[in-house]
């Protein structure tokens, strides 16, 4: 598995020319380190007095960001796994009708898949970004700087998983299916608007 290997294999596996691991599977790499370091710093808060206070609310963010993390760790895999099934399906053969229809269809199937995972991606960074405003106002003052990381890449993972929504979407022609992701993109978009700026402005004030 992707996520077994060593940083510099990873690495090397992403700069060849391999299609997989590509920006899917970065997207969601990115947003496990988002979900890491909220689990950080709800780990350096809980158990210390002077949030003694915050220590329940926080075991339940721990619980929430190591979920997302290995969720988000999975869709790393899994992302590589749809397309690659695509590219499988693209390589049919193609010089019959009959063939050529059934690629087709498959092809089909196979980009709404690979649309999907993506999707689910962008989702998981909403919840990151959530969490990060909870952990920047009640959290360890002394690791606030890592929330404001947490949320960049919680809002860099989430744009780029939408990415690799869209440039499948264009190439999808239900067009029932073309409308709910469409859809769900701009629900993301709308709950995610303001969410980085506010946690960065609450990080910005403690950090002064």
């Amino acid at each position: 598995m992707l996520i077994d290997k060593k940083i510099s294999n990873f690495l090397d596996e992403l700069a060849s020319n391999s299609p997989t691991p590509g920006g899917g599977s970065v997207a969601a790499l990115v947003g496990t380190l988002g979900a890491a370091l909220i689990s950080m710093v709800s780990n350096l808060t809980i158990g210390k007095k002077k949030y003694e206070k915050v220590e329940e609310e926080f075991k339940k963010v721990l619980s929430s960001s190591e979920k997302l993390r290995n969720e988000l760790s999975q869709l790393i895999e899994e992302d590589v796994k749809v397309f690659n099934d695509f590219m499988a399906t693209y390589k049919m053969p193609k010089e019959t009708e009959d063939e050529k229809n059934i690629r087709a269809e498959k092809m089909q199937e196979s980009l709404i898949k690979t649309a999907k995972v993506p999707l689910r991606i962008a989702y998981k960074c909403l919840d990151i970004l959530s969490l990060s405003k909870e952990v920047a106002e009640k959290g360890n003052i002394n690791v606030i700087s890592d929330v404001g990381v947490a949320v960049l890449m919680a809002e860099a993972a989430l744009e780029s998983a939408l990415l690799n929504v869209k440039i499948n979407l264009k190439m999808i022609n239900d067009e029932k299916v073309r409308i709910e992701l469409s859809s769900s993109i701009k629900e993301i978009l709308l709950q995610e608007k303001g969410q980085k700026e506010k946690v960065l402005k609450i990080v910005e004030q403690k950090i002064k």
